[in-house]
């Protein structure tokens, strides 16, 4: 069962995600699914292979930005705001928890000028704690003048 999680109208995390969420995914109008977990990190999760495959089959764009729990690099961050910015729709993007997905986009949104406070309130809402990156967004955000 789903457990997808709106941070925004093009924006959603998710806990692991199955080849069954790709085809949710593709039926609730989705575009691209983004895949925030690394390789082999548990046993039991799909390859990034299957989801990919599902996502083709589904019509989908996928793109893999992996995170370690040890943190993010600027390239990750760069990747994820280019990724949002080139979607032509709706984004899911997974991780273990669907944590790691919600950081690395209010990261983005950041860079990109987004207000931390708004992102802080649209995780919050869904259910996502964004204070292990708030100074980071703060920064990102000044420095594109947010």
């Amino acid at each position: 069962m789903s457990d997808f999680r709106q941070l925004s109208p093009e924006f959603w995390a998710s806990p692991q995600i199955t080849t069954d969420d790709v085809a949710e995914a593709a039926a609730r109008g989705f575009a691209m699914i983004l895949n925030n977990r690394p390789e082999g990190e548990a046993p039991d999760q799909p390859s990034g292979k299957e989801i990919e495959d599902a996502a083709a089959s589904a019509g989908l764009a996928y793109q893999a930005i992996p995170v370690t729990p040890g943190g993010f690099s600027e390239t990750q961050i760069e990747e994820t705001a280019k990724a949002l910015d080139q979607a032509e729709g709706p984004v899911l993007a997974f991780c273990r928890s669907g944590t790691r997905s919600t950081l690395l986009w209010a990261m983005a949104m950041a860079s990109e000028g987004a207000a931390p406070e708004e992102l802080a309130a649209a995780a919050a809402q869904a259910g996502y704690d964004l204070s292990p990156v708030r100074a980071i967004m703060d920064q990102l955000a000044a420095k594109r003048g947010g």
